[in-house]
């Protein structure tokens, strides 16, 4: 059951980072601005983020499987309306439907894992649900920049619309409600609602949710926008050459969480790790800020920005660390809503940086400054200030 709510993750993963091989193609249809660029990326997330929330409420009162098959047709019909898309704005609001859909995909597997295996297991199973996950990223790598090359982005919508219903059908034939590992009454939506209140008292709340509003927000930025027009406009690679490298920066990320989750040391030193990485990542950014190859030649300099962006991929794993944090900082019972409120910084984060980016990449634009040096900074000193915000602030007790 856990596989086939996993197969939900990937599609989500796949849907969260078309724009990196689709910005090109939609820009030259539509002459798209960098600023509607993150506009077109930055509405998944919202609208992921923003249900979080409920979404979280909904598992934890009406169960795994009513809450992915209710949310999921919405997916379905967002990637069937954009790939008939005759503008821009049709464009957004098919990612808004999308949104809704996948917005469960990844908290389903989590609270699943939670529920049904030992906390000691969780930490490791988590980081294998985002490897695998992360085979979504594969499809929107090499395979659908050749779709698109060969036919058009419209064909890269609707291949994934169809690959949403069979996964829709796969989870409603084998997917049931098992009974809950520790038996106690299901709250009433109501209470759910209320229960958020003590969450945001807490004092450590506030440094898990800066750090998740940032962390993954930098890594999907980068994957999931502008990794490819990085690489065509600053090093001249073409659609394809632009998704190989973001399939073994897929390829990497596969690996990464569970290799996390293996090496997890466990609740205080966990901490340190996190922090660790997360200016790793900032360092990384920055690097690319800089440009380190631009006077060695086009291939030496695009050598170098896709081996920094396959390190950002590599370290960006230390996410499943975030998520058993979370599961080690709240009570049990209500595990599915403090994963939804971090999984609702997280992509609320992911929308914000994607348009803020943008916002950033069209005043350098203006200003005749390289929008991608422009990018990278800003993406660094968020992430910085996050990883920061995280190390000094409350910490939870025990």
């Amino acid at each position: 059951m856990l596989m086939m709510l996993t197969c939900a993750l990937v599609l989500s993963q796949a849907f969260r980072t078309v724009a990196t091989i689709l910005a090109l193609p939609l820009k030259a249809q539509f002459d798209l601005s960098a600023q509607a660029l993150g506009l077109f990326s930055g509405t998944y997330h919202f609208t992921f983020g923003a249900l979080q929330f409920f979404m979280g409420m909904s598992i934890d009162v009406y169960g795994v499987r009513r809450t992915v098959l209710s949310a999921f047709p919405f997916a379905i019909a967002g990637a069937l309306l954009s790939a008939l898309a005759p503008r821009l704005e049709w464009l957004v609001f098919g990612q808004m439907l999308i949104g809704i859909g996948c917005a469960p995909a990844f908290l389903v597997c989590t609270v699943f894992v939670a529920r049904h295996f030992p906390p000691t297991r969780f930490a490791a199973l988590s980081g294998l649900v985002l490897g695998l996950g992360s085979a979504g990223m594969i499809i929107t790598g090499t395979p659908l920049a050749w779709l698109v090359e060969h036919y058009s982005w419209r064909a890269g919508f609707a291949a994934l619309g169809i690959a949403a219903i069979l996964v829709w059908l796969l989870i409603w034939w084998r997917v049931h409600e098992p009974a809950r590992a520790a038996a106690g009454d299901t709250p009433s939506m109501r209470d759910a609602l209320r229960s958020y209140g003590p969450l945001f008292k807490l004092p450590h709340t506030a440094g898990i949710l800066l750090l998740g509003f940032v962390g993954y927000a930098s890594f999907i930025s980068l994957r999931g926008l502008w990794l490819g027009p990085m690489l065509n406009i600053r090093h001249g690679l073409s659609l394809v050459e632009c998704g190989n490298v973001a399939l073994v920066m897929s390829l990497i990320n596969i690996v990464s969480p569970p290799l996390f989750g293996r090496l997890d040391p466990g609740t205080v030193p966990r901490r340190r790790w996190i922090v660790a990485c997360s200016l790793t990542v900032a360092t990384l950014f920055a690097l690319m800020a800089f440009d380190p190859g631009a006077a060695m030649g086009a291939k030496a300099g695009a050598v170098i920005d896709a081996t920094l962006c396959v390190a950002i991929g590599l370290f960006a794993g230390y996410s499943v660390l975030q998520y058993a944090n979370v599961r080690s900082a709240y009570p049990a019972a209500i595990t599915g809503r403090a994963i939804g409120l971090f999984n609702m910084s997280m992509f609320l984060g992911a929308a914000f940086m994607q348009w803020f980016t943008g916002l950033t990449a069209s005043i350098a634009q203006a200003h005749g400054v390289e929008i991608f040096s422009v990018v990278f900074a800003t993406i660094a000193i968020l992430l910085a200030l996050g990883s920061l915000s995280f190390a000094w602030l409350p910490k939870p007790p025990g």
